[in-house]
């Protein structure tokens, strides 16, 4: 049987901390993904101030940032539905601390993209 125990107030403060960082995670991959969906506008841009050849428009850049706005929402909504559940835990006195899933899949979604921002901007080279 699990062994039950009053959370103390450090325990409640360690929780809103860690709720917290996922937020600022979520709204700075919400930015992050604005930027890179308005980087091709940027690049079209130069290229006409600049009277270079035009690169042609492949939109890669606009689902790149979809994408990443689409995940800072998902980040967002699991952090929150996270940190109900575990001030709920808290509450009741069961026992904490096993791994986040959650933020390991981001990590590895995350790190996905950085991959395949990487090839993408070196076969573009």
């Amino acid at each position: 049987m699990p062994e039950s125990r009053v959370a103390s107030p450090s325990d409640y403060l360690a929780a809103e901390r860690t709720f917290l960082a996922w937020i600022r995670t979520g709204l700075a991959l919400m930015g992050f993904g604005f930027v890179v969906a308005r980087f091709g506008l940027f690049l079209r841009e130069i290229a006409t101030t600049t009277h270079a050849h035009p690169m042609e428009p492949t939109g890669t850049s606009l689902w790149v940032g979809i994408a990443l706005l689409l995940l800072g929402a998902i980040v967002s909504v699991g952090a929150s539905i996270h940190h109900v559940r575990l001030v709920g835990r808290l509450n009741h006195g069961e026992q904490i601390g096993q791994p986040s899933f959650g933020a390991i899949a981001i990590a590895l979604v995350l790190a996905a993209f950085g991959v395949g921002l990487a090839v993408y901007l070196v076969l573009m080279n």
